[in-house]
């Protein structure tokens, strides 16, 4: 059991947590979640022990073993993947390498041999014996096919890399297991293999996700950071969200009766308790749900911005052809012989290998062809009208200018070019006040994308290609975001690695190779993956 005690954090110009008491307890797996800057990853570092708190302390028992994923890709570059995984059991992979200099002296003496006997038996105890083949395993599961296991770090990609510092964290069963962004760079394979493990783990887990379906498959509890606590609810991120909405409804209303607020808040704990998830977890976190009381339901501090796409005119009926589009890159081939149609009212999500071929995909459709070789024709019907929010928004933000004045140069009508409106336009999008004076340079990640779909949105376009629109972005802004986009009438193109996003937006799945793609029309996301015919033929394709 990690317990935290007392624990308060302050730097020279806020005090980041404040007096928090808390314990995690083995079978359950928490989401910490909080609005982007309330210190999600920087709790992870105090648990983990990397960062120390101003006051409080964190306790977990001298014989269990503590787990981190770390995004520390570049650390191990010569070393081998099967090594890298084996060290997230530290004790263990000390071992084998004391042992293995014993063996290899040549003046091996008596003393050696009482030691190497020694840390024979110590190696057989932490499971030596089983560990390669174990970390092989789990390299496997995530994708790293065998012959791989044994090259050099330096010879992966990024997305392999990942997978092998997720096995690291995995390794050897860990008492506690902390996981920063766990899903961030996987495929859907191995994302619904994590998703199954984490189910079936049965110890700690504290995750940090802004994966909604991740996070309600996964997690029994919620652990919100807000007003500088942590609190827990029990179930998934979804009971959090609409619990925490209704209470903040309930709350607005002053007419409304006390006994009747009450009886609201009971109606809604029962009615989402009878729909539990159907994992492994769903009774216990059934159990968990009929427990709890309204009083401890509490409205959250969390703003949402508004995001509405509207559209100047209505699309004809041809939207886009692509046929036979190749793109590659300092001579190497990432697409080849892409060919699909777009028709009007289609939301189209592809699905790659790797996101390098859904963003070269993307930059082909939208004109961003710079540094890319491009064959093959790209037609667009001619009463459509574009934008486009990439992935590396660089280009976009090389300015001195401030987001007001920047969002001016994309004002198309004469009435919103006026302080005033483009002030309140910002304010719903959460820049308030002085906020939208801010030198668009020096934005964050997450605020610059708030910024370039504000853009978006005063554009009026009927065709949205949107490239993992919601990288950068908290849970609050994903929420509007996916809103936004699933009330808006035009066609679209998109990537993004969040599954209830593409669920609950896409009606087209294009799946994409280096050699061709999988076309799937007037289906949903969930329907593509339960599709066992298809996902034979996704793995055939993908394995070319």
């Amino acid at each position: 059991m990690l317990t935290v005690s007392d624990l308060s954090l302050r730097f020279s110009d806020r005090e980041l947590f404040k007096d928090v008491n808390i314990k995690f307890t083995p079978g359950n797996c928490y989401g910490l979640i909080g609005a982007n800057g309330a210190g999600k990853s920087t709790f992870l570092k105090i648990l983990s022990g990397d960062l120390t708190p101003t006051t409080g302390h964190v306790g977990l028992d001298p014989h269990e073993r503590l787990s981190v994923l770390r995004q520390n890709h570049y650390d191990y570059e010569e070393m081998s993947p099967i090594d890298v995984v084996m060290m997230g059991n530290a004790r263990l992979f000390e071992v084998r390498d004391a042992k293995d200099a014993l063996y290899a002296k040549e003046d091996f003496d008596e003393a050696d041999g009482v030691l190497a006997a020694e840390l024979e038996t110590e190696f057989a105890e932490l499971g030596g014996w089983e560990a390669e083949t174990d970390a092989a395993q789990l390299l496997e599961n995530l994708g790293i096919e065998s012959a791989r296991h044994y090259d050099l770090m330096n010879t992966l990609t990024e997305g392999e890399h990942v997978k092998v510092l997720l096995a690291k964290a995995l390794f050897g069963k860990p008492d506690v297991l902390l996981l920063d962004e766990p899903t961030n760079g996987l495929d859907i394979q191995a994302i619904s293999w994590l998703e199954n493990f984490l189910i079936n783990f049965d110890n700690t887990v504290i995750v940090v996700s802004h994966d909604r379906h991740f996070l309600n498959n996964v997690c029994t509890y919620m652990a919100d950071l807000d007003f500088g606590k942590i609190k827990l609810y029990p179930g998934n991120y979804d009971f959090w969200k609409e619990s925490s909405e209704l209470a903040a409804r309930l709350l607005g209303d002053q007419n409304r009766k006390a006994e009747e607020k009450i009886a609201e808040l009971k109606e809604f704990i029962a009615r989402f308790s009878a729909n539990a998830s159907k994992s492994k977890q769903a009774t216990s976190r059934k159990k968990m749900l009929d427990k709890i009381e309204v009083e401890e339901i509490v409205p959250s501090s969390r703003k949402y911005p508004f995001v509405k796409f509207d559209q100047e005119r209505e699309v004809g009926n041809d939207v886009l052809s692509v046929e036979n589009l190749s793109v590659s890159s300092d001579g190497e081939t990432i697409l080849k012989n892409v060919s699909f149609i777009l028709a009007p009212g289609d939301k189209a999500a592809f699905i790659g290998q790797n996101d390098i071929q859904t963003t070269a995909l993307l930059r082909a459709v939208a004109g961003d062809t710079d540094g890319l070789d491009v064959t093959g024709t790209v037609k667009w019907g001619v009463t459509t009208s574009r934008s486009y929010l990439p992935k590396d928004n660089t280009k976009d933000f090389d300015s001195d200018a401030d987001i007001l004045t920047w969002l001016r140069g994309f004002v198309e009508h004469k009435e919103e070019d006026d302080n005033t409106f483009l002030r309140g336009f910002l304010g719903r999008m959460l820049f308030k006040g002085d906020d939208s004076l801010k030198k668009v340079r020096v934005l964050s990640g997450g605020e610059k994308v708030r910024v370039m779909l504000s853009k978006m949105m005063l554009q009026r376009r009927n065709v949205l290609i949107l490239d993992d629109p919601t990288n950068h972005l908290d849970l609050e802004s994903i929420s509007s975001l996916n809103e936004g986009l699933t009330s808006f009438k035009g066609s679209m193109l998109f990537a993004s690695h969040d599954h209830e996003f593409i669920q609950t937006i896409a009606n087209h799945i294009i799946v994409l190779s280096p050699d061709g793609v999988i076309d799937r029309v007037n289906e949903t996301y969930d329907d593509f993956l339960e599709n066992k015919d298809v996902q034979k033929k996704v793995a055939a394709l993908w394995a070319k």
